[in-house]
């Protein structure tokens, strides 16, 4: 029975880090893909520290 956990336990780990790495990949994408519509607004927020009163 030991056999049949290791060789599950195996394949949670490699298709586990698959798993976590392409979900990982797409937030960053995500975060760094801002849409059409959002980017004034992100500029706008971007430019903050620059206006002054």
């Amino acid at each position: 029975m030991s056999a049949s956990y290791e060789s599950v336990a195996s394949f949670a780990q490699t298709w586990g880090l698959v798993l976590f790495v392409i979900a990982f990949a797409l937030v960053v994408a995500y975060a760094f893909w801002p849409g059409k519509k959002r980017k004034k607004e992100i500029e706008d927020a971007a430019n903050i520290p620059l206006k002054e009163d």
